[in-house]
């Protein structure tokens, strides 16, 4: 029943039919051996967050895993692993994509609702994985909101932005990194085409620290 609409959006459909909108999209299941690799990646990164696509491999092949650089960077990417060290800067930035300068340099935050921090991690399950957006307030270090999902789609971050709005106000900026959902459409025009308009913040490349309190 649910179908592309112009004049009706996605999100309102699922409404009117009082279902989810996760349940219009599917994730395909990881292998056992993959969610294994995941969760020891999960822990590892915490005690060697500098590791790239080759030093991982090593890594994980120490640990007893027949594995090769191109499936450890699938793995890398689904689980939005961020290697900490800084990078040239290359590349020339995607016309299409809508990217923000970071706010957050030397800012000082001295009340609630100035500066909120938004991301994306996942939580390893039996048999697959969920996703886990949330949402951050830095001067309280007050998660506003949060959600679980088995998509990462940019309507669901704005659920997310919006639930948290409504319950604790807006902020003046909010801050996340350059992932699709973040440079979507939906998301900028939710926080910039409003009455108040929210700031946007993003990281910068390659720079995971950037958004360091969630």
């Amino acid at each position: 029943m649910v179908a592309k609409d112009k004049n009706i959006s996605m999100t309102r459909q699922c409404e009117l039919l009082a279902i989810h909108r996760s349940g219009l999209y599917y994730t395909p299941v990881e292998s056992k051996e993959n969610l294994e690799m995941m969760q020891l990646m999960d822990k590892q990164y915490l005690e060697t967050p500098y590791y790239g696509i080759l030093r991982l491999a090593a890594w994980l092949i120490l640990q007893g895993y027949k594995v090769n650089p191109k499936r450890v960077k699938r793995l890398m990417k689904l689980m939005r692993w961020q290697t900490i060290y800084q990078k040239p800067n290359t590349s020339k930035p995607n016309k299409e994509d809508l990217k923000y300068p970071y706010l957050l340099r030397d800012l000082k935050v001295y009340h609630r609702n100035q500066v909120w921090e938004i991301d994306i991690t996942y939580i390893p399950m039996r048999r697959d994985f969920m996703y886990l957006c949330a949402i951050i307030d830095v001067h309280t270090r007050y998660v506003v909101n949060w959600g679980i999902s088995n998509t990462m789609t940019a309507l669901w971050c704005c659920g997310i932005v919006e639930e948290a709005i409504k319950t604790h106000g807006q902020p003046e900026i909010l801050n996340s990194d350059q992932g699709s959902q973040f440079t979507s459409l939906e998301y900028t025009a939710l926080l910039t085409k409003r009455e108040n308009p929210i700031k946007i913040s993003m990281d910068g490349k390659g720079r995971a620290l950037d958004n360091i309190y969630i």
